[in-house]
């Protein structure tokens, strides 16, 4: 199961970086009230989403943005994409994009310790949920959610802000326009009729990068 206009949305996470708190919003469970429930402020999650002058950070946006508007109605804006600020700052081929555990791995500059335990929830976790080792994903549809569940869905973007540090302290100014137009593309891709997920046109930069 791929998160896409294909596929479902289980758990959304949510680190707040000035609280340095993380929510994991039960989708499964709320639907589309998830996004639409009104704050004490008069917002909702989905206007914030949608707001550009509230400013998200994701890894890799397509398949989030995808699966959001395909089945919430969601367009997101304010979008800065981690994966293309770690793209524009490599010192080598820009061919390639990494995916997050190999940005994690490189550039999240973790403690010995800190790294051992991020590799135990991944490996925990995949051990539930991946079907090729014996897991299911309905294991993130299940309420209450473990604990080792919740650890592996609250673990890389409680890791995040330290990539968006790490890359955006060594971004130039020439590729900052270059990022926005390509997350904003990115971005686009739910309104693409043809578009999918998977395959090798996922791991290819944005043209003109390489």
């Amino acid at each position: 199961m791929i998160l896409s206009r294909h596929g479902s949305i289980s758990i959304m996470q949510i680190f707040l970086l000035p609280k340095n708190e993380i929510y994991l919003v039960d989708i499964h469970t709320l639907g589309s009230s998830a996004f639409s429930t009104l704050s004490a402020s008069g917002t909702t999650l989905k206007t914030i989403l949608e707001d550009e002058t509230i400013q998200k950070a994701f890894f890799d946006v397509r398949n989030d943005s995808d699966a959001l508007y395909s089945h919430f109605g969601i367009h997101l804006a304010g979008i800065q994409d981690i994966q293309l600020l770690e793209l524009a700052t490599r010192s080598g081929s820009r061919r390639f994009i990494n995916g997050l555990a190999r940005c994690i791995e490189r550039d999240a500059v973790l403690s010995g310790s800190e790294a051992r335990t991020w590799r135990d929830i991944k490996e925990k976790g995949r051990g539930l949920f991946a079907p090729e080792h014996g897991g299911s994903y309905e294991v993130f549809n299940a309420r209450p959610l473990s604990e080792e569940i919740i650890l592996y869905c609250a673990q890389d973007v409680r890791i995040l802000p330290r990539l968006w540090a790490a890359y955006n302290g060594k971004l130039g100014s020439s590729w900052r326009g270059r990022i926005e137009v390509a997350t904003r593309d990115r971005i686009n891709v739910c309104f693409q009729a043809g578009y999918t997920g998977v395959g090798r046109h996922m791991a290819f930069a944005p043209s003109g990068w390489a």
